[in-house]
């Protein structure tokens, strides 16, 4: 699929309304990214919970299903250098955190009248990861909202992102958080 244009249904989710805000105070920058789907809550923790169902979606792709606390190795892909994850809290079906290599992320899944909403706060090393941070998990939040039952959909990652607008999302990122783009 990666020589294929891009799936319109992955695509047209890409550009739905996201709140995407960066805070920095002196104890590091946040990533604060919230979307609405029309998807369920419980739907969604399978989603953030499954392995193979993280595979679908997300560039965290951990050896064990995210259900319980304690270590586990994930990677992007097979081909790809493993890296450490450690599951910190299990709130089912409402909150995950885990550590993503030296990093912090913390889900948060709010059921809402016509599906549920869902909030990542991802802490950062470097601020100007930033932009490239946000642009890469929009394009993740999408490719998870374009989610259906029976359809199968390319995963978005790596290089492929590039075909799904990453660089103008990590333009437009850079700029909303006031530097120039990596």
């Amino acid at each position: 699929m990666s020589d294929s244009r891009p799936d319109e249904a992955i695509l047209k989710q890409i550009h739905a309304p996201i709140e995407v805000r960066l805070d920095t105070d002196e104890s590091g920058s946040t990533l604060t990214m919230r979307r609405e789907f029309s998807h369920s809550a419980g739907f969604l923790w399978q989603m953030l919970t499954e392995s193979e169902l993280l595979n679908r979606w997300s560039p965290i792709v951990p050896d064990r299903a995210f259900d319980s606390l304690g270590p586990s190795t994930s990677r992007e892909s097979p081909d790809t250098d493993p890296f450490d994850t450690e599951v910190l809290v299990v709130d089912r079906p409402r909150k995950l955190a885990h550590r993503w290599g030296e990093e912090t992320i913390q889900w948060t899944i709010f059921e809402g009248p016509e599906g549920a909403s869902l909030e990542m706060r991802q802490t950062l090393l470097d601020r100007s990861f930033a932009s490239l941070a946000a642009s890469g998990w929009r394009v993740c939040f999408g490719r998870l909202a374009a989610e259906e039952d029976g359809v199968e959909r390319e995963r978005v990652v790596g290089e492929r992102a590039l075909a799904y607008g990453f660089d103008e999302l990590n333009e437009q990122y850079a700029a909303q958080f006031g530097y120039d783009a990596k």
